[in-house]
């Protein structure tokens, strides 16, 4: 589990799921190198999605990628343990390469629940599985030592997407075991990559695939040098595309570059303050 991925916007059209445009987005993605798209995620607005919406999203990212290159690792993750497992066999079923999923969020399990969780769900299924750490949404932290335990104890859990900005977690865990991790803050995809990260699961390379590719093969084959410029080069647009929550700001800028027709988000997201859309097109004039 490792390479250049991008967490999927999921664009709307009149309150509706956008499927056209979802479809060229992704194959935007395959044809800039992208290594694996990820459908409904935190910045695919899952969570106000409908089931029946999420599955077709899932069910689209795997027709479109099927034949190339880049696989699917598609989001299925719930506060149920048996709402994620459906989605997780529903990815399975329908050809996902691998689910990524979130820490239950709201009731905020303990270790032994998280485990039980993760244990059961990876059980549920046969395709491999992306363990999600972002604390600061969930109110629920996969502590470094239950990631290892996991890692260990199941088979098909074989990755974590690392979100909480503490890069000693990141060394910790390489420190005591083979898990690959996999940088959630495009801020500090290079210092996971130069920690000895295996990836990044990218906001950024919605709209940059290119660089967030080169980025991260530039680390896997060893030229840091070059990583590290690329990542200081992405600086500024890295830190203005969370000036609001995500994915607010990427939606207006891929708007604003031309690759959304509208501009739609689901409710309660909506869209950026005007001065945060005009420092938002100040920085994008640098990119594309």
């Amino acid at each position: 589990m490792q390479g250049a991925m991008t967490a999927l916007i999921t664009p709307f059209k009149n309150g509706k799921v956008d499927e056209e445009t979802y479809a060229k987005l992704i194959q935007r993605q395959i044809d800039n190198g992208i290594d694996w798209v990820v459908p409904v995620g935190t910045t695919g607005e899952s969570a106000t999605l409908t089931h029946e919406e999420h599955k077709k999203c899932i069910e689209i990212a795997v027709e479109v990628c099927k034949g190339t290159n880049t696989k699917v690792l598609a989001g299925a993750g719930s506060n149920s343990t048996h709402e994620a497992i459906d989605l997780a066999k529903f990815a399975e079923d329908k050809g996902a390469d691998a689910i990524l999923s979130v820490s239950p969020y709201y009731n905020k399990p303990t270790q032994k629940g998280l485990y039980e969780h993760y244990k059961a769900l990876a059980n549920s299924i046969e395709i491999p599985v992306v363990l999600y750490n972002v604390p600061g949404r969930t109110c629920s932290n996969i502590e470094v030592d239950t990631a290892i335990r996991l890692f260990n104890d199941v088979e098909n859990i074989v990755a974590i997407k690392e979100a909480t900005g503490k890069i000693e977690n990141v060394v910790a865990m390489l420190s005591k075991s083979k898990i690959s991790v996999i940088s959630g803050d495009d801020a500090i995809n290079y210092p996971i990559l130069a920690t000895g990260g295996k990836g990044v699961i990218s906001v950024t390379s919605n709209l940059l695939p290119n660089k967030i590719a080169e980025l991260v093969h530039k680390a896997l084959e060893g030229d840091f040098e070059k990583s590290r410029e690329i990542n200081e080069e992405l600086y500024d647009i890295n830190k203005v595309l969370f000036i609001e929550s995500n994915p607010i700001p990427i939606k207006y800028a891929m708007y604003e570059a031309g690759l959304l027709p509208t501009l739609e988000y689901r409710l309660p997201l909506v869209e950026p303050s005007i001065e945060n859309k005009k420092r938002i097109k100040e920085i994008l004039k640098r990119y594309v």
